[in-house]
């Protein structure tokens, strides 16, 4: 069994806890779960959800289930088994000040050292293999060096999942047990370079950052597809607006920045120009819940100095597509602790996340990073050969 930790218990974490359990009860197929197709070495029913963290007043204390009703809407059935699991208090580092009315966390309460040290304690209890940071969009920096992080720690000026990754680390260390720490959001985790040597150490993992599920995947096999035939882009211009709480913490400034950075690095990466663009979240509005809206444009120059353009628009639901990804994700990272990976493994993110770690890599059309994937896993034999990945 694979057990699993969940910081953040929004939608995207009802969709996973709800997706495995309908996968085990044998109601669901594993749609949207892009390994689901080949034969990988660790079945989807060993996933086992052992633990959840928020710092809503209204999660905290209650279990799956009950949250998991009140947040999915359109009758979507809800597994009786996620009656078993209790949202625990988490760190909150002002993650949600303003979005969530009475948001409180152990750091509120006790200071951020002390609240550290909750979680691991509670980590040590509930014994997972893989974390997975869910939490609503935030602003953090990477750290400069360990002494950096102690004294920041000391002053509570780390984000919340930042927090949660250090506290990650001490159950590591004092349990002697390997973690794979999936960040899927847009804090620079997996691109900090002081935080993947401190994993490296501990023998563990940190894969992110932050899931690409819908407008940034295909944005990327767009520009591939230009640049392999020598068209120059003259302009491109992509957003998104949605009605859930992600897309309302994008409305602030210093959160939205977080996920423009993660959402624009692709231009360069595949160009090798930066080409004038727009990419980023741009509005919320409610009445659209979880299914977002995205809009994208691209223009560019082809042969005797013409110029053409692509137009799309698309809705796609939201927490479902990054839910499907992450059980790959936890799957994956618990198969390269068995072999010894530590650190991060740029194959995997390179596929999954907009900002792929380690820190100074790039991001390739997903169509080549998909094949490097599975060429890795194959490779390490976590994936049986069957001459063709399609």
């Amino acid at each position: 069994m694979v057990r699993i930790v969940v910081l953040g218990q929004g939608l995207v974490a009802a969709h996973l806890a709800i997706g495995i359990e309908r996968i085990k009860m044998g109601e669901l197929e594993p749609i949207g779960v892009p390994l689901a197709k080949l034969d990988f070495e660790i079945p989807i029913e060993s996933l086992e959800i052992v633990g959840s963290f928020d710092v809503d007043p209204s999660k905290v204390g209650r279990t799956l289930y009950e949250v998991s009703k009140e947040a999915v809407s359109g009758g979507l059935p809800i597994p009786e088994s996620l009656t078993k699991i209790r949202v625990e208090r988490g760190i909150h580092a002002g993650s949600v000040r303003g979005l969530i009315k009475g948001a409180w966390g152990l750091d509120d309460e006790l200071g951020m050292e002390e609240a550290i040290e909750r979680v691991a304690d509670r980590l040590s209890e509930l014994r997972p293999d893989v974390i997975i940071d869910i939490i609503t969009t935030e602003e953090a920096a990477p750290f400069q060096s360990v002494e950096e992080i102690n004294r920041r720690v000391g002053e509570g000026r780390v984000s919340a999942s930042q927090a949660y990754a250090l506290a990650a680390l001490r159950y590591a260390e004092r349990e002697a047990r390997r973690i794979a720490f999936i960040n899927g959001i847009p804090a620079p985790l997996a691109n900090d370079g002081v935080l993947v040597r401190m994993f490296e150490e501990q023998n563990s993992l940190i894969l992110g950052d932050d899931g690409a599920t819908g407008a940034t995947p295909l944005t990327a096999d767009l520009l591939e597809h230009l640049a392999e035939r020598n068209r120059r882009v003259l302009s491109i211009a992509q957003f998104n607006i949605g009605g859930n709480l992600d897309f309302l913490a994008l409305t602030l400034p210093e959160k939205n920045r977080m996920k423009e950075y993660t959402k624009s690095s692709i231009v360069r990466d595949i160009l090798g120009y930066e080409a004038p663009h727009y990419i980023k979240p741009t509005g919320y509005l409610e009445p659209l819940g979880d299914k977002k809206f995205v809009s994208m444009h691209i223009a560019w120059k082809t042969f005797n100095g013409l110029e053409d353009e692509l137009v799309v628009n698309m809705r796609i639901n939201d927490s479902p597509a990054l839910a499907g990804l992450l059980v790959d994700l936890a799957r994956i990272g618990y198969s390269l602790l068995e072999r010894g990976y530590k650190g991060t493994v740029y194959e995997v993110n390179a596929f999954f996340m907009k900002k792929p770690g380690p820190p100074g890599s790039t991001n390739m059309p997903r169509i080549r990073a998909y094949y490097s994937l599975v060429k890795l896993l194959e490779g390490i034999g976590a994936l049986k050969t069957s001459g063709s990945p399609l």
